[in-house]
């Protein structure tokens, strides 16, 4: 764990309004904590520097730590559960992801007499029973198939002292016969009176161990009746059974609650966020897909021994914003004993748009989706540079201990669903690199620090700005939007929701004004968890750029039932919205575009503005940046009018890159050749057009195009183009109708 590190209990915090910080501090001891509104977040000493102004802040100085960690893995927490005296039987059906992690609970009871589990390992099923008088344990010893369903159940009868464990497989194997059933003497010793219960994990004092990899459905605890045959046979016909407790994962799919559909109403609470609307045992394709149409053969719950969910950290530090803080980029900068982070946070206008109608949308939904994006090497590779510069010398890597992100995958191969911002999130810093650049002068940004360039820009030439959220604008919807007369994105604004496209939407039919600064934005459907943005589901649906896919039959959101993937598979491509879209990627290089004939429509005169020698078709600007050497690099975005790029928008500038790592993207290939001409697909499009009401958009389609803007000192060409729009934009003057072609 790192020295010192924390996370806040939200992105961003109104003036007067309260924030909460939870720290944990390896080993405990004393700490020191201040605060500082963050100008520039780049640490290149080549580039603009790191810069912030620190804040008076009652709580600044010296407090006392406490030893935080987080428990990984997802599991069911049955808090309450008593068993009547005599037999007890466990059935579960499952299909197994990870044998090699060794032995895993699937359901576990625990009292004051003693505890009974049913679990699985390389050697099969097992039931290991634990009373005072000591610890046994039966396994078959046949292994099972991974990712294949399977019905085990232990029977445990204390009147003839016999703890007994069956396994049976769903599909018969030819090769590998898997059923098996076994046996053992035990003491005669019942479990009995009040307990506890968990699904897919096992309590160990205060300790949860032993976490399950893969999918359960319908656990149960019987009275042992029918015995272990007849346990069997109900669990894999699905036929009703007497039970004591019996959870039907079909039931609050949308919801962290396992429904106990047995007498004893012993309800489950999932932790760590397991992943709902899995397919089951049942489910063989065809017609139905979406589980809402018969939730019955959706009622397998996925759980993994690297899930994380809420940390559940205790706060540390709460303080209410002052009223005079101005609106912008916080960092809380801890430090213990030598050893730093910093915990960033958005401070916004108590009334927005009171400070400015200028508004900075920083990408949080993108910030979350991707924290602790686990890449092999990263840290080692950025730890040399990071020391050299004073930055943050800290990757997911080098600390999977606080998990990973939809970029990676769970340690049984699947594709990782969740993301939350209830944990340190030690990739989304000020002050920090992310990468080794490839350019010589380049800083290797991407989010927070990358994001700052804009904010910088503005602050340098004196353009007063209020921070706002992708949080606050799904809570807030296009209300919020409409206090600004324009609004600036930043790198990366890849992930959203239903809720704020439908914001951005609604204000560009107003008549606002939107600057789409980076590139692959608009791309991925996200939803929030049932209680807020503090957690999102992502379900990677057929086509585009992803490191993983959903499986067959689970495509669609627990959280609400929606179908996920692209926004252009749903209907809703980016080029609609801001006129361009994701067509190519390649590696962290940058090039310079160039200015086409668009650039002298009398429409986009204000764009030229000082810059009029300069701004002429031919002339080039981005051929230099601190991020990959130049402005249109790394994930690229391209005007169609297919797709929705509105016929009446002027392309000012192009960037056609030649570079052989530049790809066309998936959804853009028809079959295994190229879907078009290098210079149809693999560019970047400089697109301006005006919206109904008034308002205009402005898109640049690059992640690297902010990289590009701190260039001489925010004096170079592309930083002058922008500033120019920003100040056209931000005039209330409206844009008038373009004329139509007779």
């Amino acid at each position: 764990m790192l020295a010192i590190t924390g996370y806040a209990d939200r992105w961003s915090v109104r003036q007067g309004g309260d924030i909460k910080f939870m720290i944990a501090v390896k080993g405990g001891g004393r700490y020191s904590a201040r605060i500082a509104r963050v100008i520039c977040g780049d640490p290149n000493p080549k580039g603009p520097g790191y810069r912030e102004i620190p804040v008076r802040w009652d709580l600044e100085g010296q407090h006392d730590g406490i030893e935080q960690t987080i428990a990984k893995g997802s599991w069911v927490d049955i808090p309450a559960l008593a068993l009547p005296g005599g037999p007890v039987g466990f059935a579960v059906t499952i299909w197994p992801t990870l044998l090699a992690a060794g032995k895993q609970a699937v359901l576990n009871w625990a009292g004051v007499g003693g505890s009974l589990t049913l679990g699985i390992g390389e050697r099969g099923a097992f039931a290991r029973l634990a009373t005072s008088a000591g610890m046994i344990e039966v396994e078959t010893g046949i292994a099972l198939t991974e990712r294949a369903w399977h019905d085990i159940a232990c029977l445990f009868d204390p009147a003839t002292g016999v703890l007994s464990i069956a396994q049976a497989p769903r599909k018969i194997r030819l090769d590998h016969d898997e059923r098996a059933t076994k046996s053992s003497g035990v003491p005669r010793t019942a479990l009995a009176g009040a307990g506890a219960a968990a699904i897919a994990a096992e309590r160990e004092g205060q300790r949860v161990v032993h976490h399950f990899n893969g999918k359960i459905e319908r656990p149960r605890i019987t009275n042992g009746g029918t015995g272990l045959d007849g346990l069997i046979a109900a669990q894999g016909s699905g036929a009703a059974a007497p039970s004591i407790v019996e959870w039907d994962f079909s039931i609050g799919i949308p919801t962290d609650i396992a429904t106990d559909i047995g007498p004893a109403k012993a309800h489950g609470i999932c932790i760590n966020l397991p992943t709902r609307a899995m397919t089951g045992s049942r489910w063989t394709g065809g017609v139905t897909h979406r589980w809402t149409e018969e939730p019955k053969l959706w009622g397998a719950i996925h759980f993994h021994d690297d899930d994380i969910g809420d940390s559940g950290w205790q706060p540390s530090l709460a303080f209410t914003v002052p009223e005079d803080w101005q609106s912008g980029a916080y960092a809380l900068h801890l430090e213990k004993d030598g050893a730093r982070d910093n915990i960033v946070f958005y401070v916004r206008a108590r009334v927005p748009g009171s400070q400015a109608r200028v508004a900075f949308l920083a990408p949080t939904f993108s910030y979350t989706v991707y924290s602790q994006y686990q890449k092999r090497g990263r840290q080692a590779l950025i730890t040399e540079r990071s020391l050299a510069w004073g930055a943050l010398a800290q990757a997911p890597d080098g600390h999977p201990e606080y998990g990973v992100s939809p970029y990676n995958f769970h340690s049984d191969g699947s594709g990782v669903v969740m993301s939350t911002m209830r944990r340190p999130l030690i990739d989304k810093r000020v002050n920090q690199i992310h990468l080794v650049d490839p350019s010589d002068d380049g800083s290797g940004l991407y989010w927070i620090s990358a994001d700052s360039a804009i904010t910088d820009l503005l602050t340098r030439k004196g353009i007063d700005f209020e921070v706002i959220t992708d949080h606050d604008v799904h809570a807030e919807g296009v209300d919020l939007l409409s206090k600004y007369s324009v609004v600036l994105t930043g790198q990366h604004p890849e992930y959203h929701t239903h809720e704020t496209l439908d914001a951005l939407s609604a204000y560009l039919g107003s008549g606002g004004r939107f600057m789409y600064l980076g590139g692959n934005g608009f791309y991925w459907k996200v939803v929030p968890h049932a209680t807020g943005t503090w957690a999102f589901e992502l379900r990677r649906a057929e086509g585009g750029i992803r490191l993983w896919e959903t499986l067959p039959g689970e495509s669609y959101h627990a959280f609400d039932g929606s179908y996920g993937g692209l926004w252009r598979r749903l209907g809703r491509p980016p080029q609609a919205l801001v006129g361009v879209g994701f067509s190519t990627q390649g590696e962290y290089k940058g090039f310079p575009y160039t200015f086409l004939d668009g650039i002298l429509d009398p429409r986009v005169a204000f764009m030229r503005e000082g810059i009029e020698d300069l701004a002429r078709p031919g002339h080039k600007l981005g051929e230099r940046g601190f991020m990959g050497g130049g402005a249109a690099g790394h994930e690229l975005d391209r005007a169609d009018t297919r797709l929705g790029t509105p016929h009446h928008a002027i392309i000012i500038g192009r960037a056609v890159l030649d570079d052989p790592t530049y790809q066309p993207v998936n959804e853009e290939r028809y079959d295994h050749t190229w879907p078009a001409r290098r210079e149809e697909i693999i560019r970047s499009d400089l697109t301006f057009f005006e919206t109904g009401g008034g308002g205009a958009v402005f898109s640049v389609g690059s992640m690297n195009f902010i990289g590009a803007l701190p260039v001489d000192g925010y004096a170079n060409v592309a930083a002058l183009l922008v500033t120019n729009i920003v100040r056209r934009f931000a005039d209330s003057t409206p844009f008038p109708v373009p004329t139509m072609a007779p």
